[in-house]
């Protein structure tokens, strides 16, 4: 399909945000009557193809790992080396990364299925491997502006490069990678500023700033940062890099000793004149601006797959509360502790708020991938706004439930109800509280104006 200049919201290859559709992928032939295994996926995800069940069986195949290291990664803060090795060995890391470029081909509902199913084994994982995720992004989108005419033909060469060779890090090399853009500093209308800057030396750019929140600080290979080009005065001097972790200036900012998500890797990063070569770079002017032209939903990170982890948490726990119960007896009548007037209450409301949050996620998922699409892209990103909220904060009352249920003995630290709840109370907080998202649809409804994603700091620091 030619894509051309007049169409902003044309997304590469048809695709939703930064994920392709892969229809033409060869699907097994199922004999007449046989059963298909339900799949954690499919609690939040509707009529999956084969092809979808088949990435999400290799995404279940990680999970006992992930589950077997759980208590002592999130003891230790630790990511777990085990963790990375499985899922880089089962080719997950290329799960959203076109085949092509040596991955398997997913979409946005493959991705938001794999860290639902992830979220139930071990949240942290779920949240490190939702982060490498993010950085597809940075490199379908310039590949999707290149189809749209974003670029003039002197740019197009060096634009397509560096995004395939995001592309190609993540399938054919399975490589992990750390997408670093937040920073410590806020701002009352954006939800990320930009300091990070970069200058131009020979042979390439030498980065100098702290990135505040990003995971895989101790793990990934690559760190994909977003910086201010020196001397810019607009968002247009927003750049791209690729910064080789052992890179010379290259360090974590902090050791992060979370409440939740402990063994997230995330210690942030601190760049001190770290030099990053010309053909790791993306500084073509408004370059990377351009390329979020052709986002869809969530900006350009697909925001809805780190709500996915939640609603996983939640279910997890759940789940343990209720097996829990139900084979503990009273000593008296011999039923189970599940069967008591508490527990029914308590059962009937979790079950009512796990469908609302898997109600809520469906919803998003469909505005973000559906073709055409659903409804207009601004209202798909407000949609969001209250989509994240509603699914951490039901979440975390699910979890809670789970830990009613269980009682006094079952509220310890280091088992499924006290890292759950850990877990999930990070998803208040995380990217923008609930408060937040009803602030700024209540804005766009009544001004018409809203929080924007991403600014620049343009003033030197002191």
């Amino acid at each position: 399909m030619a894509l051309g200049k007049t169409h902003p919201r044309v997304h590469y290859r048809g695709q939703t945000l930064v994920w392709l559709k892969f229809a033409d992928i060869r699907r097994p032939t199922v004999s007449p009557g046989a059963s298909m295994t339900q799949l954690i996926a499919e609690r939040i995800l509707d009529r999956m193809t084969d092809a979808e069940r088949e990435r999400a069986a290799v995404v279940e195949s990680v999970l006992p790992t992930l589950r077997e290291n759980a208590a002592e990664s999130d003891a230790s803060g630790k990511f777990s080396p085990a963790n990375a090795k499985a899922i880089a060995d089962s080719g997950l890391l290329g799960l959203v990364i076109p085949t092509e470029y040596g991955g398997m081909g997913g979409t946005l509902r493959d991705l938001c299925g794999a860290t639902y199913a992830m979220g139930t084994a071990c949240a942290s994982t779920a949240l490190a491997y939702f982060f490498h995720n993010s950085s597809s992004s940075r490199g379908m989108l310039p590949l999707g502006a290149i189809d749209a005419g974003l670029y003039t033909e002197e740019e197009v060469p060096t634009v397509r490069a560096f995004g395939e060779k995001v592309l190609r890090f993540m399938g054919t090399d399975r490589k992990w990678i750390g997408n670093f853009a937040s920073e410590s500093v806020k701002a009352e209308t954006a939800n990320v500023v930009i300091q990070t800057e970069a200058k131009k030396v020979d042979g390439g750019w030498v980065l100098n700033g702290t990135k505040s929140f990003g995971c895989l600080s101790h793990t990934a290979d690559y760190y994909l940062v977003t910086a201010i080009v020196e001397g810019a005065t607009d968002l247009n001097g927003l750049a791209l890099f690729l910064v080789d972790r052992n890179a010379e200036g290259v360090g974590p900012r902090m050791s992060w000793n979370g409440l939740g998500m402990r063994a997230s890797d995330n210690d942030g990063a601190k760049l001190e004149n770290a030099f990053v070569p010309d053909d790791m770079t993306l500084t073509i002017h408004g370059g990377f601006q351009r390329a979020t032209q052709v986002a869809r939903g969530t900006w350009v990170g697909n925001q809805v797959a780190i709500a996915a982890i939640y609603a996983g948490v939640a279910r997890n726990a759940y789940e343990y509360a209720l097996n829990r119960t139900m084979e503990m007896k009273f000593g008296d009548t011999g039923a189970p502790i599940a069967s008591s007037p508490m527990h029914q209450i308590l059962i009937g409301e979790t079950e009512q708020k796990l469908e609302d949050v898997h109600m809520w996620l469906r919803r998003q998922i469909d505005l973000e991938t559906s073709e055409p699409p659903l409804l207009p892209n601004s209202d798909v990103a407000r949609n969001w706004r209250l989509t994240k909220g509603t699914v951490c904060e039901r979440a975390f009352e699910v979890v809670a439930n789970a830990l009613k249920m269980c009682g006094t003995s079952g509220a310890l630290m280091d088992n499924e109800i006290g890292r759950s709840l850990r877990d999930a109370a990070m998803g208040l907080v995380q990217a923008f509280p609930a408060e937040r998202g009803k602030l700024d649809v209540a804005k766009q409804i009544t001004t018409g104006a809203g929080w924007s994603g991403m600014q620049a700091s343009l003033k030197k620091k002191d």
